[in-house]
């Protein structure tokens, strides 16, 4: 038989095989990395919006004041102390010879994180939740 020089043969069928590996991989991998409610894994404790170490916690009746420090700069966040309703939250965070800077608003859970660069200087920084709240002195010196 004489052989067409145009016709070329079916590829060849591929497996489904990385596709019935991957699906359960994937699943298996999104259930290791979604945070499982009731675990604790959402509470203000397990993550941290500021870079740096955690240095100094001011706690008042409604919330906490939380500063964070890396060499470079300084990192501030309130917390509220019960989360879910919606109420003023007030952040400030001032380097020494600098202005303020300030996250205010109605928040559920915290206001924050606001940086400012605190290379070899004190900061001074004031937080409240629903009008009640702590400002420090010039600290992290």
């Amino acid at each position: 038989m004489p052989t067409d020089p145009t016709h070329t043969p079916p590829a060849p069928r591929r497996s489904r095989l990385p596709a019935r590996v991957l699906v359960p991989l994937l699943a298996a991998l999104a259930l290791l990395l979604l945070p499982v409610p009731g675990s604790g894994a959402g509470t203000a404790e397990a993550v941290s919006v500021c870079h740096g170490r955690p240095t100094k916690t001011y706690s008042f009746a409604t919330g906490e004041l939380r500063l964070y420090k890396t060499r470079h700069y300084a990192c501030a966040v309130t917390v509220a102390k019960r989360p879910g309703a919606v109420r003023p939250i007030t952040v400030s965070l001032q380097p020494r010879g600098g202005r303020p800077v300030v996250k205010a608003g109605r928040f559920g859970r915290q206001a924050g994180p606001v940086t400012v660069h605190a290379l070899n200087r004190c900061v001074r920084a004031y937080g409240s939740v629903a009008g009640q709240g702590r400002s420090t002195g010039w600290v992290l010196c």
